[in-house]
């Protein structure tokens, strides 16, 4: 099958992906599949699509939604009514030479539409059935709405402060889809190398749940087996810090006396003499007293003057920045991590892939479909006549 801006030697070049996934979890681990060369045909509704092409209010005479563009590039998109016998017959003929099937539907959606595995490996023994939930297949919480801020709270994240005193509060970044997403990349990718030994499919789960009680490995093994709370943002030399003219995040960490060492970046008297700062234990202690006496000093001169204090004692620093102003740092723009494509009049700026490889990897391939707009496209390559291809559209199976 040729894709438009297909590269035969990028490395899933030739590997085929039907995606039902919407928002993000999915959306996220297919595109990466599609960034690296698989052709990613996207399944979705009659006159509405995925629902991040209008979850957040956009535009609607502009460009894409910027929310469903940042998640489906380098995808095809087929619009098609699963209601009707006749749009079912279209999955499983898509299915029939598909190498994965990918969805983040709650527990038990793609067996009523009779797609689940055991219905698909019938058609395709070599398939790989992909799934994303909330909380996993079965269990209490299985058939609960999966969603990123209920799985922050239900997996304990969201209860770890960096202090006791500060309120409890969502992470503003969508941490368990992002995680699950790729931890959905890895097991598609294992089952693909070990369909090469097999010649067979599998099943692949992964769960927002899951992912954020791993992305605790150390924390969870201490309390398993210590009973003790690790928490590394609350650190006794370890915190963020006015200036005067911003922030930077200090990590007080991995030298022999770091409280020495940024006694001298400050200028102040070695605070290592203090008594009450004199072991790591009293730091802990007396914490609140240690930082407040940090804080002062920090605050009286601009946040370049100590990064460049502290830089000098090899101390671990930054300053803290915007999410504008990071996009624009040099260091994204060597790491070429904004890539931009203009398509008539819009002009898309995304934020590019992470992996980056020595041979062909990532490519901008195609831009983020509009809806059912390579429909026809598909049905062709999979033996549609135009005579049939008309019917469907005159009946509603496809737009």
């Amino acid at each position: 099958m040729n894709v438009a801006g297909s590269n035969p030697t990028q490395p899933l070049s030739g590997i085929r992906v039907i995606d039902f996934t919407q928002v993000m979890l999915g959306p996220c681990a297919t595109q990466v599949l599609g960034d690296y060369g698989a052709d990613v045909i996207k399944i979705e509704r009659i006159g509405a699509g995925d629902l991040s092409r209008s979850s957040i209010s956009d535009d609607p005479d502009g460009p894409q939604n910027p929310v469903f563009c940042s998640l489906n590039r380098n995808k095809r998109s087929i619009a098609i009514d699963l209601r009707q016998d006749a749009g079912r017959a279209i999955v499983r003929k898509l299915a029939e030479t598909a190498d994965v099937v990918v969805n983040n539907f709650r527990a038990g959606v793609m067996e009523r539409m009779g797609f689940g595995y055991e219905d698909l490996r019938r058609i395709n023994q070599r398939i790989i059935f992909a799934f994303g939930t909330g909380f996993g297949p079965e269990g209490p919480y299985a058939h609960k709405g999966g969603q990123d801020v209920l799985a922050q709270a239900l997996s304990g994240v969201m209860a770890r402060k960096a202090d006791a005193s500060l309120p409890l509060s969502v992470y503003p970044t969508a941490l368990a889809d992002y995680a699950a997403g790729m931890h959905l990349v890895q097991g598609v990718l294992l089952a693909l190398l070990q369909r090469e030994r097999t010649g067979a499919g599998q099943v692949v789960s992964v769960s927002l749940y899951d992912s954020m009680l791993a992305m605790q490995m150390q924390e969870s093994a201490m309390w398993m087996m210590r009973e003790r709370e690790l928490n590394w943002a609350a650190m006794p030399l370890t915190g963020v810090f006015e200036t005067s003219d911003g922030a930077l995040v200090l990590v007080g960490a991995f030298k022999a006396n770091p409280l020495r060492d940024i006694s001298v970046a400050l200028k102040i008297d070695d605070l290592c003499r203090d008594g009450r700062f004199s072991s790591f234990e009293l730091m802990v202690k007396n914490k609140k007293v240690l930082q407040d006496t940090l804080r002062a000093q920090f605050r009286t001169q601009t946040t370049a003057h100590w990064i460049a204090a502290l830089e000098a004692q090899d101390l671990l620093c930054a300053p803290v920045k915007s999410l504008a102003d990071a996009l624009t740092d040099p260091q994204t723009v060597v790491n070429g991590m904004v890539v931009q494509l203009k398509v008539g009049n819009e002009l898309l700026k995304l934020v590019g892939s992470p992996i980056h490889l020595s041979g062909d990897g990532f490519a901008l391939r195609a831009v983020p479909p509009r809806l059912g707009q390579d429909g026809e496209e598909i049905l062709k390559e999979y033996g549609y006549g135009r005579d049939a291809i008309a019917a469907l559209k005159a009946q509603g199976t496809v737009a």
